[in-house]
């Protein structure tokens, strides 16, 4: 008999190949975290968000039935109607892609965080649809990340606000009723070494926080780079690939 919330998704609850796929491959990925946070001489390990972007919503409900919690979606389309066909299973759904301003109000309807708040008109757009939202639904604040580039022409490839503009970006937001200031988000430029992009980050942080006490979350460190990411303070890591592998064909 299938576990409550999960009709539809094409799983029937059990821990069939795929979910011992998973189990494994999540076992070997909160190992690592564990040995970075070692590492790093922290005593907090970062919270893990697992990246489920192209895969089946069956996926995420075997990761639910592993204890994740935290689920990360870049394209609003596919996040919505996972979310709306899982609410049974108490996940925190985290919109970690480039967002138009006109999804704003889509978004809000399952988001737990937006991870990738890079200009004004979105803070602007957000905040007009959590309005309506918590006079209609009364739910909570929702998190709101900054996120910066690190390329040197900020912005133009991997998505980003410039880090001049952090300061003005963090007012908007931390400004707007609805909206909570939770802190910074960056992937590591391509071809760079992460460990520099990172220390980038933290000290960009810092400075966020000199203003904004309670902006302290970092989120950044994929499959690739969790371990540098954990090394300069990450809060919140994204990790999709290696627990997820490859992302399926499309049919």
């Amino acid at each position: 008999m299938p576990e409550p919330g999960l009709t539809g998704t094409g799983w029937d609850g059990g821990m069939d190949e795929r979910a011992l796929q998973l189990q494994e491959r999540l076992a070997a990925v909160r190992a690592r975290i564990a040995a970075a946070t070692l590492a790093a001489g922290r005593a907090d390990e970062p919270r893990l968000i697992v990246v489920t972007k192209f895969h089946p919503a069956a996926d995420v409900a075997r990761l639910a039935a592993l204890g994740i919690r935290d689920v990360g979606e870049n394209r609003d389309q596919e996040a919505s109607a996972k979310a709306a066909g899982l609410t049974e299973l108490g996940l925190r759904w985290h919109f970690i892609g480039q967002l138009q301003s006109k999804k704003a109000k889509s978004v809000v309807k399952y988001a737990h965080s937006v991870q990738s708040v890079d200009r004004p008109q979105l803070a602007e757009a957000l905040a007009k649809a959590m309005l309506r939202a918590q006079q209609e639904e009364g739910r909570d604040e929702l998190e709101c990340f900054i996120q910066v580039s690190l390329d040197d022409d900020a912005g133009e490839h991997r998505g980003g606000a410039a880090p001049a503009d952090v300061g003005q970006l963090a007012e908007s937001i931390a400004s707007a009723p609805g909206l909570r200031l939770a802190g910074v988000m960056a992937v590591a430029p391509l071809g760079a070494r992460p460990e520099e992009a990172f220390e980038k980050l933290a000290g960009i942080s810092a400075a966020l926080r000199e203003a904004h006490p309670g902006a302290a979350a970092i989120s950044a460190g994929m499959s690739q780079d969790l371990e540098a990411a954990v090394r300069f303070g990450a809060t919140h890591l994204r990790i999709g690939s290696d627990i997820l592998g490859s992302r399926p064909p499309v049919g």
